[in-house]
Parts: structure tokens; sequence; C-alpha cells
């Protein structure tokens, strides 16, 4: 919790840390430029301004957490090169949640109480960030574009500043695509059995519901497994057209596999959350013909500076690092933050940063549109359809 501390100019900063410290205040102090009193403001100093990140560094998910981590990191290094914001450095520290709610709590603690963030950003999946936002929301923390599209973070109300668009865009676009373009009507879902796969699956039957049909079939495994093969026989009986899943790229990848030994002849579409590199290369050969909704447009494309940006940031921070749909998430995640930083000031604070989002009612980062407004938290409407073609690589979809 923020908290304002009045302090005489002849009183240290050293002094003011070890009383803060005493009195058990999470906080660090900040300096106004002028050196008289000013909000003790947690996660910021003079010289730095420190994010935290509670996703999946382990686990079935980990590639998402180490993706976002990844972009993240790139665009905070790249505006740190040119002298940081308002000349402090942006840092961020990590804590692994592997895709569990309880891990998500106890990290969000941790990183609020003990490592002392300004903000969160980062975080992965739908279960966790419904567990998360409430710590962030009672200490009015920024949660800073969690990689989920469920519709609970769009509530305005609350600190989650969203980049990406939400599940129910994902899904409208990819029923509108199977419907109008592949003429499809027999659609089935396979769902993974926790909040972020129902929030998909609700979706696809509310797309399905406006054109006056229904799912011809529903599967569900368990979180943080592999154990598709039920799901793939409930759904298999039922003669689909088309099987959206709504999962992590691991079971993701299980099912379509067996699905292809069982010569089930469906499209396979699935939405952003998937982790598109990671299905790629676990489905190898297989993926040819896979469908992948996006939030974020491809990452080699040679038409968006953004694009030619994050791929030099990436090559700057890490030269061995690929590129790919979640680290290009993440570092639009870190452009966006910086620019909301830019916006609310040098005397920076939660409050100042919260209104920059909702004052901001476009910003074009060089080619990513994003929009807030007083009622709105998600920046990017914005959905883009993919395809894997030869050699595992993604192929827009017009």
């Amino acid at each position: 919790m923020d908290a304002r501390i009045g302090m005489r100019g002849d009183v240290s900063r050293q002094a003011i840390c070890c009383v803060l410290a005493l009195l058990g205040l999470s906080v660090l102090a900040q300096e106004s430029p002028g050196g008289d009193s000013s909000e003790v403001v947690p996660g910021v100093s003079e010289s730095q301004i420190l994010f935290g990140q509670s996703a999946a560094f382990e686990g079935p998910a980990a590639a998402l957490g180490r993706g976002m981590n990844l972009g993240i990191k790139a665009a905070f290094s790249e505006v740190n090169a040119t002298g940081g914001v308002y000349g402090r450095e942006l840092k961020l520290v990590q804590r692994n949640d592997g895709y569990e709610p309880e891990l998500a709590i106890v990290n969000s603690r941790a990183l609020l109480e003990e490592d002392h963030v300004f903000a969160l950003i980062g975080g992965v999946g739908t279960p966790t960030s419904r567990a998360a936002l409430p710590i962030a929301d009672a200490a009015k923390v920024p949660y800073i574009a969690p990689f989920t599209g469920a519709g609970f973070l769009r509530d305005a109300t609350s600190y989650s500043v969203n980049l990406r668009a939400s599940y129910d865009q994902e899904t409208s676009r990819i029923v509108e695509y199977l419907t109008d373009t592949l003429d499809v009507t027999r659609i089935a879902v396979v769902y993974q059995n926790d909040s972020y796969g129902q929030v998909g699956l609700q979706g696809v039957q509310k797309a399905m519901a406006a054109l006056g049909r229904e799912l011809v079939g529903i599967g569900a495994y368990p979180r943080n497994t592999k154990a598709v093969k039920t799901a793939l026989l409930d759904v298999a009986k039922t003669d689909p057209e088309a099987i959206v899943i709504i999962g992590a790229y691991a079971p993701t990848a299980e099912f379509i596999l067996w699905a292809k030994k069982l010569s089930l002849d469906s499209v396979f579409f699935t939405i952003s959350f998937v982790g598109s590199q990671a299905l790629a290369s676990a489905l190898g050969e297989q993926g040819k013909g896979v469908y992948v909704s996006q939030v974020v447009p491809t990452p080699d494309s040679k038409e968006l500076l953004i694009a030619w940006q994050y791929r030099e940031a990436l090559r700057k921070y890490d030269p061995l690092a690929e590129m790919g749909f979640v680290s290009f998430e993440g570092y639009l995640a870190g452009r966006m933050t910086i620019s909301l930083l830019e916006e609310a000031g040098r005397e920076l604070t939660r409050a100042k940063f919260m209104e920059a989002m909702r004052n901001m009612t476009f910003d074009d980062l060089d080619g990513f549109s994003l929009q807030f407004g007083e009622t709105d938290n998600q920046g990017s409407d914005q959905v883009f359809l993919t395809m894997i073609g030869d050699d595992q690589t993604y192929q827009a979809v017009q």
C-alpha cells in the first residue's frame, strides 16, 4: 500500500529507509527532483523502477512464462540502453508459479511484500490471474498485460491493464472463419477443465448460438496434464468437421497427434494461449494445416515497424533467442508499459500509471495500435488468424 511520509530536508534518505524498515512498510523511498519530500512509492527509486512477474517457468506451460519474460526484458533492455524512463532503468524480478493458482497467490504477495515491486506484469493464465488479481486490486497495484483473454480482467474497475484481445473476440473470429470461409457446421470443443478452458468453451458456444447452432461434441481434460484420450474419444464419436482446442501446447499437441493416429478427419483450431512456437515444435511434420488464432501480428512481419524493432531488441538482448508470438507479445507488453510510464510523468505513482492508461485514447506503438478509455482497460481488439505451414512456420490467413 502506498504511504505518505513527511520529512525535513536535512534528514538523509538512508535514515528514512531505516525507519521504514523498522515500521515494516513494504516501500522504497523516492525523492523529488529538487530534493524535497515526495510520495513514497514501492519499487521506485531515483535510479530504477522494479516490476514483478509470477508465471510458469517450469512444467507444461513453461514456454509461455519464459516467452513473456524474454519479450518484456528485451523491451526493458532496449529502453534502458537509451537512459530508461525519466532516467530510471526498468528491472524485472520473476517467480515461478508452475501455472498453479495457489503458487500465484504466494508469489504475488511475495513480490509485493518482499521484493517491493511497483507493479505486476506478464502473468500467464486465467486461473493464476483469477488468483492474483484480487491481491493486486486490494493493494491498488497495476496488474499489467496478463497472458490471457479472460473476461473478468476486462472489468474496468480493477487494476488490470490488458494488452490483448479477449477470448470472446478470438473464439468469435474462429467460428466466423470456420462457418463462413471453410463452410464447416459440425464443430466440437476440447477444453482444459478449469476457468481458462471454460471461458474458451463459453466463447465458442456464444459464437455458435449467435448463428443459431450448437456444438456437436464437448470433451475436457485436467490442467497441467496430457491426459487427453478420454476427451478425444468423447468428441470423435460425434463426427466433427472441426475441433476447437482450448489448452496449452503440450496437451493440445498430444490431442492432435492422437487424433491423427485415429485418422480423425477434422480441422484443428486453437487459440493464442496455446504457445504457437512450442505447439509447432511439438507437432513437427504433423502440424501442417493446424490453425491458431493470434492476438499479435506475425513476429517476422516485414511491413510493421514494431516487428522490426522487436527482432532487433531480441537480437541485442539474447542473440541466441528465437523469435515467436509469445515473446513478441511480451515485447509489446513492455513497450505498452514504457509508453504508460512516460505518460504518467516523472513523479510516478501507481495511481498516475492507472490514470495514464485511462486517459490514453490512442497510441500507435509503431504499427500496433492501442486504445484505452475511462471504462476500457483493454488496449487491442485485434485478432489474427494463422496456420502452420511447411517447416513448422506460421502463415497469415487472410
